[in-house]
């Protein structure tokens, strides 16, 4: 979906205000926060900037190295320091994702904060009532997402609701439960004061139904606690959620068409996306994982798609070793690629570099941008949320709540007669079920940078991190990792006021 949010880069430098030098208080070659706040012309442009936060590597086109933080994939140029990560040496000073997902995230929520003190400071006319409530509806779900990232990797975060100053900079830990309670709040706002239109009719700005099904993921996560036990009365608000989610959207026809641009537009699937749109605002998409094949999926997330019977590979009868891709899952096809991508008709594209595992990521590439390489201009939009999360968060909600009904058997049914993959069989246990599910969301959601999330609040991380036999690389998680550490350069600049997390 491409977005009418024009993304200036120019706008940066709204999150704090403009240096003030000698003879020099208002630099031609800068806006001033005291000069710039002047119409609704100006929060229109201010809040493009915000959702320009949303596009550094970690939160838009590097979500697929987060799964190479799982057992799906192996990332060959070790980026976001993933591989460092899943080797044990994981420090306050480790940088990549460790370091970059905290200092993002509090630089989007910067531009956020400013936004709104110059917001409620605003008095003019032309942002009425209706208006102003859904620019701070939108911001705050933005700064939702931003909190979220903080409270599932790190836990007790600083909490920062304004704009800092040299008196107010150094920060101190708040609990978790307290960074949960903030982010529900703000989503809160956000659905109750944001259009009610579905996301794809909305031009790319966030809607109501952006803001439940955030939330739904929020509440998924928070359910599980630290021990992977998951909590009904919290159960039920998701399943609730994803209820009123779901009837707003509805599937797309084909499961790539979520992914490739001419089919992004008015999509009717898709919640939440970060938005692109070339020649100005392109992003290394298609060169990532097409060109260099920066992320290469392992031999056992491969084989963990079923045969077109429904029964696992290597057990089902139409398993053939030769040709493993054939009698597959569809989906195995529209997710990885063997050696090199290729869409048929002709459209083959050979990398430039090593394939890492034998495998890529075909997911998210664009056929019409073939070749692949540094000038091409990658604009399919980054696919944050859509309706298949939202019916697999249902069917795990209440499959946990009352077990396997009808609802979860349809939920999961219409997912898989999408690529024509037959229904669950009949009879299912509630530990059957929740096995199935879990499996569902690794080949369904592959990528989108999730299943990291999932190992997390399943507390399932060492059990299966700690058994890969089919890495490039070995794999030592600890009890610890479940919580990050703070960047520890964070930690020196407050002289004290914030503590790192246990046990680092």
């Amino acid at each position: 979906m491409k977005t009418k949010i024009i993304i200036i880069l120019f706008f940066a430098a709204l999150s704090l205000s403009a240096c003030k030098k000698t003879l020099d208080l208002y630099p031609l070659d800068q806006i001033a926060s005291a000069t710039f706040w002047k119409s609704k012309g100006d929060f229109d442009k201010g809040l493009a900037a915000v959702y320009s936060t949303l596009q550094v590597e970690e939160f838009a086109v590097g979500l697929t190295f987060r799964d190479c933080l799982t057992d799906n994939a192996y990332a060959q140029f070790n980026s976001g320091n993933v591989n460092n990560i899943n080797g044990g040496n994981l420090t306050p000073s480790t940088g990549g994702f460790q370091q970059s997902i905290y200092n993002d995230s509090y630089t989007g929520i910067a531009r956020i904060n400013n936004f709104l003190q110059q917001l409620n400071a605003y008095s003019g006319a032309d942002v009425t009532d209706d208006v102003r409530k859904q620019f701070e509806g939108e911001v705050k779900f933005i700064r939702a997402f931003y909190y979220f990232q903080l409270y599932s990797i790190y836990g007790d975060v600083p909490l920062v609701l304004e704009p800092l100053t040299l008196a107010t900079q150094k920060q101190a830990k708040v609990p978790a439960a307290k960074v949960l309670e903030q982010i529900l709040a703000d989503l809160d706002y956000g659905i109750a004061n944001l259009s009610t239109n579905a996301y794809g009719q909305n031009s790319g700005h966030a809607t109501s139904s952006t803001a439940q099904a955030f939330k739904a993921r929020v509440l998924l996560f928070a359910a599980y606690g630290s021990t992977g036990t998951p909590d009904p009365a919290i159960l039920t608000q998701v399943r609730d959620l994803c209820q009123q989610v779901m009837t707003k959207y509805s599937l797309t026809k084909n499961f790539e068409d979520n992914f490739r641009d001419a089919t992004q537009k008015g999509n009717t699937e898709i919640i939440f996306s970060i938005n692109f749109l070339a020649p100005n605002n392109a992003s290394p998409l298609d060169m990532y994982y097409g060109d260099w094949v920066a992320a290469g999926p392992l031999k056992n997330f491969v084989n963990d798609f079923e045969c077109t019977d429904g029964l696992p590979y290597g057990v089902s009868p139409l398993t053939n070793t030769s040709a493993p891709f054939t009698n597959r899952d569809p989906r195995l096809a529209k997710t990885v690629f063997v050696d090199h991508p290729d869409f048929g008709n002709g459209l083959v594209h050979f990398p430039s570099n090593p394939r890492a595992t034998g495998y890529g990521v075909i997911k998210f590439l664009e056929p019409g941008n073939i070749p692949f390489g540094f000038s091409t201009l990658s604009q399919q939009d980054i696919v944050v949320m859509r309706l298949g999360e939202v019916m697999l968060m249902y069917a795990e909600a209440q499959n946990e709540l009352l077990g396997p009904d009808v609802t979860v058997y349809k939920a999961t049914t219409d997912l898989r007669a999408r690529v024509n993959m037959p229904p669950f069989p009949a009879g299912l246990t509630q530990s059957q079920m929740r096995d199935r599910i879990r499996h569902e969301r690794r080949v369904e959601l592959a990528f989108e940078g999730l299943h990291y999330y999932d190992l997390i609040r399943w507390h399932t991380a060492n059990q299966v991190l700690n058994n890969i036999t089919d890495g490039l690389q070995p794999y030592h998680f600890e009890d610890k990792f479940y919580k990050w550490p703070l960047p520890q350069i964070e930690i020196d600049k407050s002289g004290g006021v914030l503590v790192q997390n246990p046990n680092y």
